[in-house]
């Protein structure tokens, strides 16, 4: 897909917390597709859990803390300025916001699954591009998925890389056995 336009990465979370593994994700992606930034959209709450662990000051932060020495990666929180958490409203923000930009939406395997039932999936699909990064044990699933099947793979990109074995899920676990 050559393209002149400034390719921007979005990839949102809840990051309840942030880990090594969103670097490494982030990284990847970054290099496999030449892109000029990605932004980690940091969120409230995500919205099939709810309560996060960590306060969105402490995961902000600890986002921040994390990116420090990575100069393509920017760590923002813009619900309150768009009035909204939905990711069509935020890939809208961006399109508007960078109008010489190609977005780029980073999601998970595990998330592509259910990524039907996310509000407005069709829009997001029309507006950006969807790039899925491999999860341990999903990506069978996710290959099969009702989106690919509605979609035929267009405008999805499945990134080879390294599976991470760290999930945010994983170290909430571990912090609450031992504080």
């Amino acid at each position: 897909m050559p393209t002149n336009k400034n390719k921007i990465g979005v990839f949102g979370g809840s990051f309840d917390p942030p880990h090594k593994g969103h670097l490494k994700i982030s990284n990847t992606i970054i290099k496999k597709l030449n892109l000029k930034r990605v932004y980690w959209i940091v969120t409230k709450k995500n919205p099939f859990k709810k309560k996060t662990f960590f306060s969105l000051n402490e995961r902000i932060a600890k986002c921040l803390k994390l990116t420090k020495k990575n100069k393509k990666i920017y760590v923002k929180f813009i619900e309150d300025k768009i009035k909204s958490r939905k990711t069509f409203k935020i890939i809208k923000h961006f399109n508007k916001k960078r109008r010489n930009s190609e977005l780029y939406l980073i999601i998970g395997s595990d998330n592509l699954i259910s990524f039907h039932k996310w509000s407005n999936w069709k829009k997001i699909l029309k507006n950006c591009h969807l790039v899925v990064y491999p999860r341990k044990g999903f990506d069978k699933k996710a290959r099969k998925s009702r989106i690919i099947r509605c979609m035929k793979n267009e405008n999805i990109i499945f990134i080879k890389g390294q599976k991470v074995d760290i999930s945010s899920t994983k170290l909430r676990k571990y912090y609450q056995k031992n504080i």
